[in-house]
């Protein structure tokens, strides 16, 4: 390992349980505030979730069918300023509900934070979603003054989103970090495609939507990062020479740098 260790961690399913609880019903206030024919299941979201960002979700219902039935402009130029409207509209509503606390942080995130600060590790979120949503997140489950920490790389700041790598070499060049210095944290297949593609090690934490999905590519996966007090860790999948006991520790993720 070259260089000083870096944990980079996605935001969305991995530092809190915020699609079924926050983005989810964010989407579909937001469609009935605006008088839109659509309401996402949570089987239909799933879908949706296989598309990276929160205003390409939304575009994918722009076909002449919804367009024409939603009275909705029929140009790019006009179509755009409506996703956009729509968007940061959802955007306010998902970031009230997290100060309302009402999407609280997975097991053992603020815990192993804790653990990499001490240990002198730098710390960054990498999210397709918009800044002030993960920004909301990451102060809500790790603190005001931990959320100083880190390096938050999130929304439009890459022209293509996971599971293109663009976020995560950005991360790189951000953090002035080697590819075998980085472990990132992600919940989904496109998020460890994105990570896999920039060449980074991917500790995979499942959560309700995703539990089924290919994470070969992955070093390790696990239900939860587990805290002492409280969920512990069930390991899914490890192809290193971790052994993680009931809760993933800073010196398990440290194991998965030894393997780049």
């Amino acid at each position: 390992m070259t260089g000083v260790p870096a944990l980079v961690f996605d935001c969305d399913g991995v530092l809190a349980d915020t699609e079924r609880y926050g983005h989810l019903p964010a989407f579909n206030q937001t469609f009935a505030e605006f008088g839109l024919p659509v309401r996402w299941s949570e089987d239909e979201y799933a879908e949706k979730l296989l598309i990276g960002g929160g205003k390409e979700r939304m575009a994918s219902l722009l076909t002449p069918e919804f367009v024409a039935a939603a009275g909705l402009p029929t140009d790019e130029d006009g179509q755009r300023e409506v996703l956009a409207h729509w968007h940061r509209r959802k955007t306010q509503l998902y970031t009230e509900m997290v100060a309302e606390g009402r999407l609280p942080g997975r097991p053992g995130v603020a815990r192993l934070v804790e653990e990499a600060a001490a240990a002198g590790w730098a710390l960054a979120v990498a999210s397709t979603s918009a800044e002030p949503s993960v920004r909301a997140v990451l102060t809500h489950v790790v603190g005001d003054e931990r959320a100083a920490d880190f390096t938050v790389l999130a929304g439009d700041i890459v022209p293509r989103k996971k599971p293109a790598p663009d976020v995560y070499l950005l991360a790189l060049d951000r953090l002035g970090a080697e590819p075998d210095a980085v472990v990132v944290v992600e919940d989904s297949r496109n998020g460890l495609l994105a990570a896999d593609g920039a060449g980074l090690r991917c500790l995979v934490t499942v959560n309700g939507y995703t539990e089924h999905e290919d994470f070969s590519k992955a070093a390790l996966v696990v239900s939860t990062l587990g805290d002492p007090d409280g969920e512990h860790t069930t390991v899914l999948a490890n192809r290193t020479a971790a052994k993680p006991g009931e809760w993933i520790t800073l010196d398990d993720v440290a194991a998965l740098l030894k393997e780049a």
